[in-house]
């Protein structure tokens, strides 16, 4: 499905087809060229919007939230999502949402006043959903969800967001890994904005989480399905680690994560990234030191 205004133009949303209705897991932006992409595929294969049941829901990221309230109103599916990314419950333990949490990392990261403002307010303009979704059932560890003659596993993987899970269809051999492990690139760190964050550390035990789960192919929201999910985690984890071990050495050098960020390797030069892309290398950046230092 399209994403209008997104860097990563398209987001893929998949249908498990069971003996009492459809799984759907994620549910793209609450736009409506998400919404026609989304019926309109759904009529195209044969089926009714009234026959998705239930919605898992990988992180609550809003090109993964987004129409996962009007499915239910349109069907009465129930809609799961991990504790941790619920939120109403992000709102109690980590003070507020997605741009709370982002002020108060940003002026952890030693960037000037004027740097600070100028990304905080461009976050503003893409922050698209409006986090009051209430979910049917928020676990808290693994999860079993059972429709009809199909069982899928929902596997705790934060690193991305705090709450991140994947999901696995054992029978046939699929995991939907949401944002945690794409076929390519790396693996967006989650905003570290209290002080016993650890992103990078999650987001390692993550991998091998999934590199153990014993699935054949994996089917990430982004990018292209893929095999051998054991070598990409193997991958995935070698080139986090290697962030780490760089940072633990610019720390010797340097202090705060506003004066590591240049002397990263990104898609470009730290000074030719674009502001949003500078954004999200200062929060990562940030997620690094917390797994150098604590």
């Amino acid at each position: 499905m399209p994403l209008h205004g997104s860097p990563l133009r398209s987001i893929t949303v998949f249908l498990v087809e069971t003996s009492e209705g459809l799984v759907l897991i994620d549910a793209g932006y609450d736009h409506p060229s998400c919404w026609e992409s989304f019926t309109a595929s759904l009529a195209e294969i044969g089926h009714d919007l009234d026959a998705v049941r239930l919605v898992l829901l990988t992180h609550n990221h809003p090109d993964h939230v987004g129409f996962a309230g009007r499915v239910r109103e349109a069907s009465g599916a129930r809609i799961v999502m991990q504790r941790a990314d619920d939120f109403a419950h992000q709102r109690r333990v980590r003070g507020g949402g997605f741009l709370v949490q982002l002020r108060r990392a940003l002026e952890q990261t030693g960037a000037p006043d004027e740097v600070i403002a100028d990304m905080y307010a461009a976050a503003v303009g893409v922050a698209r959903h409006a986090e009051d979704l209430e979910l049917d059932d928020a676990p808290e560890g693994g999860s079993e969800h059972v429709l009809g003659d199909v069982t899928i596993r929902g596997v705790p993987t934060p690193g991305h967001t705090y709450g991140h899970a994947v999901y696995v269809d054992t029978a046939r051999g699929v995991v939907f890994t949401g944002d945690t492990m794409m076929a390519e690139g790396p693996t967006q760190l989650a905003i570290p904005s209290l002080p016993l964050d650890d992103p990078a550390g999650d987001l390692l035990a993550s991998l091998d989480r999934i590199a153990g789960l014993g699935a054949r192919i994996a089917c990430p929201a982004h990018q292209f399905p893929y095999r051998d999910i054991p070598a990409r985690a193997a991958e995935l984890k070698a080139h986090h680690q290697a962030e780490l071990d760089t940072v633990a050495e610019l720390l010797r050098t340097y202090d705060t994560a506003w004066e590591v960020v240049p002397h990263l390797t990104w898609a470009k030069p730290w000074d030719e990234l674009g502001p949003g892309t500078k954004r999200f290398a200062l929060v990562h950046t940030l997620s690094l030191i917390r797994g150098v230092t604590s």
